[in-house]
């Protein structure tokens, strides 16, 4: 796969800081390994979380936020996307790799909350973490989850959730410490699984209190009432468990502000102001631009500023729906695939912040270093001859009698809506069809698709755990309902293929990694043979980050957990408001 550079030898672009003033962190515990405690790390978003409650979390803002108020029996090491003990300080698994005993952490509480007697977290226990789990498996108007995790895998969980039994039989507290989770066959993922913020650990206190609205957890940061759609704030959590490898209590930050952005210009404007210490995906032409204003800043040392770029594990497409005239024949979805210039919009639409056009499947190339070698899958290049005979066979000679179609696409920046320009151009020119589109709120978006009211859904995924199966579970054909009118998740497609099933669960029951990944290449050639979405690029990411935030790695995933992260520098006094303190540096 071809990446096109804007300039050559980056791997870290020094720029210049806005300032240079320290502040005494005198009053702070002294951290060992020459950490700092204190200060606020501001990043932001291009829209609002749609929410925190972990089985309701669809969207990749939620999962960030959340990520940083709950927390889960395992997690992801930030750089290296390892498994590491949270809740549970350490794991068994039995020779047949289907039973899992967790052993619990000691001493770590819940955060302080008005659900909890005298406003005092409390203990977490292994009740806790059946109760948080078999969340997972009831079915609920709000449980969005279960495919995706325990489904298929924990021993009664489908019982469970098809209504037949009131308790998951494959989920057992053995002691107040202990707990013990058997599986149908072994998995290759399952630890990654629970690392997810959907598997995130809750009370029943919290639950019955504020149901679908939860925001208290166990994680390293407390949701703050003052957040708003404008900005999020989370603070520190005094009583947090986690700790450093070096002993460190965590979390570092006073704070963490999340503001919402709806543009890129806004973000590096606030960046280049000192109002932001983070852009996590800033657009390939924003840095040609703001390199080439600022080369004198780049031979600093130390440096201020630091850009990274790297390949993801995203995949930008379109879904098409599969039970819906015209996209229910696979001529329809094949010809619009054959239709579009990807390499065009990567460079002329995209201006090359892309890894590369989505000319193979739905799995992203960053997979291929994991023995998963995207190349062996055949997708779709650029043939207009193709797409019109397809077309034709379709009953829609040169365009003639298709009907009316609509994209529906969300709001958050201009590059969505210059993309389906483009697209529409392409289609109109190589086909002759015309597709209308929509711009919506993002939750509209996510309604239109499960509704199965839409033609035509933009669609992105990151990957939840580093595997292809997060991506290939999202057109298992056993989560579609048999009602047509009832919503569908996560096949918004609703596409159903009876041997990619087969393959797909052969896929995610293997023993071993190596059997998974053959599995899955057969079930994601037979997904691109049917064509029910329409794969467009790859995503790589620039991210600028001031020099003084240490410990934030980036990593494929966009996984970020910020409980270690810290401010070497600049950090506001202990206690200055958050919404004031941006003088403060």
């Amino acid at each position: 796969m071809k990446k096109k550079l804007i300039f050559s030898a980056l791997t870290a672009v020094l720029l210049a800081s806005c300032s240079g003033d320290k502040t005494d962190n005198s009053e702070k515990p002294v951290a060992k390994g020459d950490k700092v405690y204190g200060g606020y790390l501001r990043v932001s978003e291009s829209d609002i979380y749609q929410t925190l409650n972990p089985i309701s979390i669809t969207d990749a803002v939620s999962g960030f936020v959340a990520t940083q108020i709950h927390d889960e029996l395992v997690k992801l090491n930030m750089s290296t996307l390892k498994v590491e003990p949270s809740l549970a300080e350490k794991w068994e698994v039995d020779p047949s790799g289907t039973k899992y005993t967790f052993y619990l952490k000691k001493g770590a509480m819940f955060q302080d909350d008005d659900c909890y007697t005298g406003g005092k977290g409390r203990e977490i226990k292994a009740a806790d973490i059946k109760y948080s789990l078999s969340r997972l498996c009831k079915k609920s108007d709000d449980n969005e989850n279960f495919s995706s995790t325990l489904k298929d895998r924990v021993i009664g969980a489908n019982e469970v959730f098809d209504g037949g039994k009131g308790e998951v039989d494959g989920i057992k507290v053995i002691d107040d410490y202990t707990i013990q989770i058997s599986l149908t066959r072994p998995s290759t993922v399952f630890l990654q699984i629970l690392a997810e913020p959907s598997c995130a650990i809750v009370s029943k206190e919290a639950v019955d209190k504020y149901g679908k609205d939860l925001k208290s957890g166990s994680g390293a940061f407390i949701f703050d009432a003052t957040s708003n759609k404008e900005k999020v704030v989370l603070r520190r959590n005094p009583n947090y468990h986690g700790k450093d490898a070096l002993g460190n209590q965590l979390p570092f930050l006073d704070s963490i502000v999340v503001y919402i952005l709806p543009t890129k210009e806004q973000e590096l404007t606030m960046f280049k102001d000192g109002k932001l210490d983070m852009i996590t995906s800033l657009p390939s032409q924003s840095v040609k631009e703001m390199v080439e204003s600022q080369i004198k800043d780049f031979q600093n040392k130390p440096p201020k500023y630091l850009l990274d770029n790297s390949p993801e594990m995203i995949t930008q497409y379109y879904t098409f729906n599969t039970k819906k005239p015209p996209f229910d024949n696979v001529k329809v979805r094949k010809a619009f695939n054959y239709a579009i210039n990807r390499q065009k919009i990567v460079d002329d639409i995209l201006n090359g912040q892309a890894y590369g056009p989505g000319i193979k499947g739905i799995t992203p190339p960053t997979f291929t270093v994991d023995g998963y070698d995207i190349s062996n899958i055949n997708g779709y290049d650029f043939n207009v001859a193709e797409a019109k005979k397809l077309l034709a066979e379709a009953g829609y000679p040169n365009g003639k009698g298709f009907p009316a179609v609509k994209v529906i696409l969300n709001s958050g920046g201009a590059r969505n809506s210059n993309v389906v320009v483009e697209i529409q151009k392409q289609l109109m020119e190589n086909l002759n069809v015309n597709i209308d589109f929509d711009v919506v709120p993002y939750a509209k978006k996510l309604e239109e698709a499960r509704s199965g009211r839409a033609d035509i859904i933009r669609d992105a995924w990151i990957a939840d755990f580093p595997s292809p199966e997060s991506f290939l579970n999202l057109f298992y054909g056993t989560s579609v309902p048999a009602d047509p009118n009832a919503p569908s998740f996560p096949n918004t497609s609703r596409f159903q293929n009876a041997d990619y099933d087969k393959f797909y669960a052969l896929g995610r029951d293997a023993k071993t990694k190596d059997s998974s990944l053959i599995y899955f290449q057969k079930a994601e050639q037979i997904l691109m043979n049917e064509a029910p979405i329409m794969p467009l690029w790859y995503e790589g990411n620039y991210r600028l980050t001031q020099f003084y935030v240490k410990d934030a790695f980036t990593n494929p995933m966009r996984y970020r957990n910020y409980a270690a992260v810290y401010i070497k520098q600049n950090a506001p006094a202990a206690g200055k408001d958050v919404a004031s303190a941006d003088s403060a540096r």
